[in-house]
């Protein structure tokens, strides 16, 4: 008999278009973003059951990350900030959220890979 220990659904490099950035340019012109998403969720009943009803939908997860990516920020911190607050709320039950947001082309004039903010929050339920 197995028993789990922990578990995890995820959503890794999801590309979108968004307007973030404190240059008045990034927010006019916007620019390409990745956002990876871990959610730290027991799945066991999902496990036994088959049933998307038993788990966190991921379609549900994208429906989040894409409604706070298409609100203008000034700063990836409070993107991420906002998704995870977003996805602790719609589903309580959550216990962790990694985030990482990374802007693959950023302004700073030389070439890179990306510049990334990478979250990891606790859903403290005692608050």
């Amino acid at each position: 008999m197995v028993k789990l220990e922990s578990s995890t659904i995820e959503l890794k490099d999801v590309r979108l278009y968004a307007y973030h950035g404190v240059l008045e340019q990034e927010r006019r012109v916007g620019g390409e973003y990745s956002v990876s998403l871990r959610v730290h969720y027991n799945i066991s009943k999902a496990m036994e059951s088959d049933d998307v009803n038993d788990t966190l939908n991921y379609a549900l997860l994208l429906d989040i990350i894409k409604e706070e990516m298409a609100q203008p920020s000034d700063l990836l911190e409070h993107v991420a900030g906002r998704i995870g607050t977003a996805i602790a709320n719609r589903f309580p039950e959550v216990e962790g959220i990694d985030i990482s947001i990374t802007k693959t082309n950023p302004p700073l004039g030389v070439l890179c890979a990306g510049a990334t903010v990478e979250l990891h929050l606790i859903n403290d339920k005692t608050l």
